[in-house]
């Protein structure tokens, strides 16, 4: 009984005399142009890898921390202005020191000769610590240094320490309020974090932690913006070597363990490594930037690939076991399978459309990197399967007659895939009730998902940068930076008693707002010679500000003094808990507004940016998805030219999404960034197992043959490849997870549990939906016009 469902014995040698209509308009043909000429073609694909190559050298990485939010907004477009105005964030590496010994004669020597050095190394522009603080000044003298040259000693030591606890400059900023964390602001050189010179500036800084500090029982870590680009581009750089030698063992394995053949394995295996490698030097020719997004392109090349190229694979093995000679089998594999594989690529293609209804111009860049991905990776699989096929297979009778009797790993997947398809088509009726239920409850449960960010998700969280951001955070009320820009009107100049004002207030107002801490601003300065030195005039506040060097007053005022900030740090915390504390600050600068008409003043900043722009991208994305639902069905019933392959490609292609959120909701996590866009991209290759069958069951579903009976044929002739395909997908997406970023390795896991639920979808969904549609098509129409 299971026998005769082997495609060997299915009249695998009629099945061109199907349906005439091409349901891809006849783009599978494009696979038999090489074939004509297979030496020729594999000169032409020497010379493409050669040019791929190079293009792959042009490929540069993109590790700036906004890149997710760079878009024409308004919002974005200030924030850049506001660090170009003042830069200083974008260049601070902040060296995080902590312990309870921290303030200990002998720790605290060392930690100023560490200090000391780090003002040494190369590509420093400035420095700050608890160190730069000053003493009270006395009448017309420069304030003295609060540390003395050489340290008390016993008690004057004790007492020195309180003074310095009780620093209004330093407490609370550069040193925590318990004595046992300081902070280290070292200001890099702009040309030094754009270049390849950060990472021996980054490398030196190390260096002298251990030379100066290792002794101390001090823990010593980096964070701030240099250091975690630096880790950004070590771990895009490291995962991509791991992605591209992980992705292709685990296709190569797999292949092998089933086709049992070398040839076989690289007809199967080889032509998504060259797509792989064509599509990513296309990348760099068209001078895409290698981020974090795409990086994961790799194998999503693969999981485009792949999957089609063990589908012709399968169909060419199985009309070789049938006596077809080498030639004829690889061209009817290309005629019959073919035209599926370009509908798959087209649906995969929908899905990187989507993304660009994106306001973030990242995500919308992936969007086009993976369409032309796409496209690439499906001329390179119609056409290098047959050509491998045709010049590398060997004497086809020996084969034939050898797998015909011993062919025991498919044959097991073949009566696998029987006994499912019995069991769904036995009762239609009752599992489409039950699939539609099913799916609808959890669809309830994701439409609940609420949109998750954090700016640490963009940096790898097993190195030192997050860890440091996150003493920080509980130390020293956050190392996020929120910006309040101040910009004067005409007429108004920095010292202007309006200005100042304006100044004071805003200061006064974000000093105020929960959930910001560590505020400086030029009115930090103020207050502190108003008390200390009992002047508050502004002659002595220029005369200060003169005295600062350069790197420490561009912090706060802009070079042409026509605006200031006033900086304050907030906690890496979701962006659903910082939203309202960005918001209820902006609202509370209403009233320094309204007092000080003409003084545009702002909340900016990553965080602030973050916050208000990343739950509507969020939102917008995954309405994106809810209409790409619709316009794939849409696209595949009209290739199909049916409305029964229209409403059953529905079901089981939602079922892998809304199972996905529901794993997410069990898990406690959100609807994030590397979320949505890895159930965006999974929803279009999903429906490759959907497509695959569909075209099958075209073909099975001819006159005299029952629906039950083309059903079970269909599901059996597919199914292994389908079993198989999604294995090396899943293996292939789940590499991801030695990735040292989290939205990676989120990426990763979750496009891979969806690529296994897409195929629970299409073995226990698809079919008693399918055969419920046709039996319906049979009752409305009539059993002889054809339901596909």
């Amino acid at each position: 009984m299971l026998e005769k469902h082997s495609e060997s014995e299915v009249h695998v040698d009629k099945v061109e005399q199907g349906p005439t209509s091409s349901i891809a308009f006849g783009l599978e043909r494009i696979g038999l142009i090489a074939v004509r000429a297979p030496v020729v073609s594999c000169i032409i694909l020497l010379a493409l890898i050669v040019g791929a190559v190079f293009g792959i050298e042009r490929i540069k990485i993109d590790d700036s921390l906004s890149q997710l939010f760079r878009s024409n907004s308004r919002e974005f477009h200030q924030y850049e202005e506001v660090t170009k105005k003042f830069p200083a964030e974008e260049f601070d590496v902040l060296v995080v020191v902590e312990g309870k010994t921290l303030l200990a004669r002998n720790n605290l020597e060392k930690l100023r000769d560490f200090v000391t050095d780090l003002q040494l190394v190369e590509g420093t522009r400035g420095l700050v610590s608890l160190f730069s603080a000053r003493q009270a000044p006395a009448p017309g003298k420069l304030p003295a240094a609060l540390f003395p040259g050489e340290l008390p000693e016993g008690a004057a030591y004790d007492k020195f320490i309180e003074t310095v606890k009780a620093n209004e400059i330093i407490r609370g900023k550069l040193l925590s309020e318990d004595g046992t964390l300081a902070l280290i602001v070292l200001s890099l050189d702009p040309e030094v974090v754009a270049s390849s010179k950060l990472t021996k500036t980054v490398g030196a800084i190390r260096a002298l932690m251990k030379e100066d500090l290792g002794d101390t029982g001090l823990s010593v870590q980096l964070s701030g913006v240099p250091v975690m680009q630096l880790e950004i581009r070590n771990a895009v750089e490291r995962d991509g070597l791991t992605y591209n030698i992980l992705g292709i063992l685990a296709g190569c394995v797999i292949a092998i363990v089933f086709f049992r053949k070398i040839s076989f394995m690289v007809v199967a295996a080889f032509p998504p490594m060259i797509a792989i490698l064509l599509a990513l030097g296309a990348l760099g020719w068209a001078n895409f930037n290698l981020n974090m997004f795409l990086n994961v392109m790799t194998p999503l090349i693969m999981v485009i690939s792949f999957s089609d190229s063990m589908q012709l694979t399968f169909a060419a093995r199985d009309r070789l076991i049938a006596g077809q000679d080498k030639f004829t089998a690889f061209k009817n594999a290309v005629l019959v399978v073919g035209p599926a594989c370009v509908l798959t690529h087209g649906t995969a293609g929908i899905s990187f459309i989507a993304l660009q209804f994106s306001d973030s111009d990242l995500i919308r860049k992936f969007g086009e990197a993976g369409l032309a991905a796409t496209i690439i990776a499906l001329v390179a699989v119609l056409s290098l399967v047959p050509v491998f096929g045709v010049l590398l297979v060997r004497n086809e009778k020996v084969f034939a007659t050898k797998f015909q009797s011993a062919d025991a790993g498919v044959q097991a997947l073949r009566n696998f895939c029987y006994w499912i398809a019995v069991r769904m088509v036995g009762r239609p009726g009752l599992f489409s009730l039950i699939a539609v239920l099913f799916v609808a409850s959890l669809g309830v449960v994701y439409a609940n998902l609420q949109p998750r960010y954090r700016l640490a998700d963009q940096v790898p969280d097993k190195r030192q940068a997050v860890a440091a951001s996150n003493r920080l955070d509980a130390k020293l009320t956050g190392a996020n930076p929120v910006n309040v820009l101040i910009q004067f009107p005409k007429g108004e100049s920095l010292y202007s008693p309006e200005t100042l004002q304006t100044i004071a207030d805003v200061h006064a107002t974000v000093e105020k707002a929960a959930g910001v801490g560590n505020v400086w601003s030029l009115e930090t300065l103020r207050r502190w010679l108003a008390e200390k030195a009992g002047s508050g005039d502004v002659a002595t506040l220029k005369e200060y500000v003169s005295l600062i060097p350069e790197h420490l007053v561009r912090r706060f005022i802009d070079a042409d003094q026509d605006a200031v900030v006033v900086a304050g740090r907030v906690p890496d915390i979701d962006s659903s808990q910082l939203l309202p504390v960005v918001d209820k600050l902006d609202a509370e600068l209403d009233a320094v507004r309204k007092k000080h008409p003409g003084y545009e003043v702002a909340v900016t900043g990553l965080a602030a940016i973050a916050a208000r722009n990343s739950a509507g991208m969020i939102e917008k994305l995954n309405r994106g998805l809810t209409v790409e639902f619709a316009l794939v069905a849409i696209f595949i019933g009209l290739a199909f030219r049916s409305w029964v392959v229209m409403f059953a490609c529905i079901l089981p292609g939602i079922f892998p999404v809304v199972m996905s959120g529901t794993v997410l909701w069990a898990m406690g996590e959100g609807l994030q960034f590397a979320s949505v866009v890895a159930l965006t991209v999974s929803f279009g290759l999903g429906l490759s197992a959907t497509i695959h069958f569909l075209n099958r069951l075209r073909l099975e579903s001819k006159p005299g043959v029952g629906s039950a009976l083309a059903v079970e044929r269909a599901t059996v002739l597919v199914g292994p490849a389908l079993i198989l395909t999604t294995l090396v997908l899943a293996c292939g997406l789940v590499v991801t997870v030695f990735s040292d970023l989290p939205s990676l390795r989120l990426f990763g896991w979750l496009s891979a549990f969806s690529m296994v639920s897409a195929l629970v979808a299409d073995l226990f969904i698809l079919r008693p939906t399918a055969m419920w549609l046709i039996n319906l098509h049979a009752r409305l129409q009539g059993p002889d016009k054809p339901a596909i």
